[in-house]
């Protein structure tokens, strides 16, 4: 039996909207010969159907005016995958690049009151973007 996780699929759809923003971003200042640091934003969206943005469903029924523009002015991916179809484990995956259960969970996620699941010294997207000033 195959497993389908399609509001995980949407999220991830939408991280890859705002990515290709950010290249199409930088495309474009490279054209006009000067180098800016593109912007990076990660969407995260539960139940985000693929039929709610007006760019991939001409009939959707949800105004969607700035992801269409986004998806428009960039590179639109439709077919993503997470390892895991909950909060915890994809957000630790989106922000380390590791498999979230190879970290101390293994299943489920994370209340508001508990440890960090991140390691102090673990190397995340906050350090990249450090370092790329």
């Amino acid at each position: 039996m195959i497993r389908t996780y399609p509001n995980l699929t949407y999220t991830l759809l939408m991280l890859l909207l705002a990515t290709s923003a950010m290249l199409f971003f930088r495309k474009k200042s490279l054209a006009d010969g000067a180098f800016r640091k593109p912007n990076v934003i990660y969407i995260l969206a539960d139940d985000l159907g693929y039929g709610d943005l007006a760019c991939l469903n001409p009939q959707s029924q949800i105004k969607t005016p700035n992801l269409d523009r986004l998806a428009q002015d960039g590179i639109t991916f439709t077919d993503a995958h997470s390892g895991s179809a909950v909060c915890t484990p994809t957000r630790y995956g989106i922000l380390t690049g590791r498999y979230a259960f190879r970290s101390r969970l293994k299943k489920g996620v994370l209340g508001g009151y508990h440890p960090m699941l991140i390691e102090r010294d673990r190397f995340t997207v906050a350090d990249l973007m450090k370092k790329a000033g």
